[in-house]
């Protein structure tokens, strides 16, 4: 009966210990992989390219012919209206006296056959001469006064044909190149002299495509000479080429320049570093981010505790896999870069020792 007894105590005291509940258990120490933000201190690596002008025009004769003299060499500066080049004109100077002759006598004949259909006039008035014959005199005055008409366009034409003699700068420039020599027999459009606006320059660059997709027209560089980096400037995207080279499979794009100065001549060596607004910002990677669309958060790991604390931040558009944070932590702190799904607020971490050391 005792035995009995002692049996249904403990029976009883094992079933009371099962009613109790029981402890939670504590999170599991988790390992995370984390850094330590720090604020964007430098831009992306520069590209170099030549500085190029943003006119530059062939210069060419509208007519051929032996050229007698050119005026300029490479890297003379010319103005406006001043002479490049010029021809033999002697065929062209004789089409203009022909032209002149010409026109002298159709205005007699012009002349004529307006006195005659005068005279006519005053006879048909008194009834001497026929209606008809008065008309044929109108006919002919009218016959004289299109002949002058063409003559005047012979002249007009063969004046402008003896302007092309001469190849005159079209705007204030440099002389970059010379395509031909005086004696030489030159053709209509064939190239003379290429003729460079001096103030307007490009920076030219090639690209690969993945830059490609991060500028727009407008986009603004900082542009360093090699030879002189303290003289740096700024310049803007202005033209990208519509495909890429079909050797090298790069784009091709011509920054702007804005106000440069001497060390910035044509032909120099340069390189373009993308100006980006997000220098100075704490950029993530897109793996740290937790919480939700609507209200991200990041987790900071407190070193001392080794736990991590749900911080709520606010943060600009992804761009290449990093996301800036325009506030919610601050520099130095060190934050989850990878596994943040199954973390919670103040659960214990165990930080990587390679991380420690950063």
């Amino acid at each position: 009966m005792k035995t009995i007894s002692l049996a249904f105590v403990a029976g009883l005291a094992a079933l009371l210990s099962a009613c109790q509940p029981s402890e939670p258990a504590p999170d599991p120490v988790r390992p995370v992989l984390s850094m330590v933000v720090e604020p964007s201190v430098s831009a992306q690596s520069g590209f170099v390219g030549v500085v190029e002008p943003q006119v530059s025009v062939d210069q060419a004769f509208r007519v051929g012919g032996t050229m007698v003299n050119r005026a300029v060499d490479v890297g003379e500066q010319v103005a406006a209206g001043a002479l490049l080049a010029s021809l033999d004109s002697t065929t062209l100077d004789l089409a203009v006296e022909t032209a002149e002759a010409n026109l002298l006598s159709a205005e007699a004949q012009h002349a004529n056959a307006g006195a005659a259909e005068g005279r006519l006039r005053a006879l048909q008035q008194s009834d001497v001469v026929a209606i008809a014959n008065l008309e044929q005199a109108q006919q002919q005055s009218a016959a004289a006064r299109a002949s002058v008409v063409q003559a005047q366009s012979r002249l007009a034409k063969a004046r402008e044909q003896l302007s092309y003699a001469r190849l005159v700068a079209p705007f204030d420039g440099v002389v970059t190149d010379v395509g031909a020599e005086a004696g030489a027999v030159v053709g209509a459009g064939q190239m003379v002299v290429t003729l460079a606006q001096i103030g307007a320059r490009d920076l030219v660059i090639d690209v690969p495509e993945d830059f490609v997709q991060q500028v727009k027209i407008g986009t603004e560089f900082i542009v360093t000479p090699q030879l002189d980096p303290d003289a740096r400037i700024q310049g803007k995207l202005r033209e990208i080429a519509p495909e890429a080279d079909a050797i090298t499979r790069t784009w091709r794009l011509r920054i702007g320049l804005i106000d440069p100065p001497e060390q910035f001549w044509l032909g120099t060596t340069a390189s373009a570093v993308l100006l980006r607004s997000d220098i100075g910002q704490i950029r993530v990677p897109a793996s740290a981010m937790g919480g939700t669309v609507e209200a991200p958060s990041v987790f900071v790991v407190d070193m001392e505790r080794a736990t991590v604390e749900a911080r709520a931040v606010e943060i600009g558009p992804e761009a290449d896999g990093l996301v800036p944070v325009l506030s919610g932590i601050e520099a130095g702190e060190r934050v989850v870069v990878a596994g943040v799904g199954a973390l919670v607020d103040g659960q214990a971490i165990a930080v990587r020792q390679e991380d420690m050391k950063q």
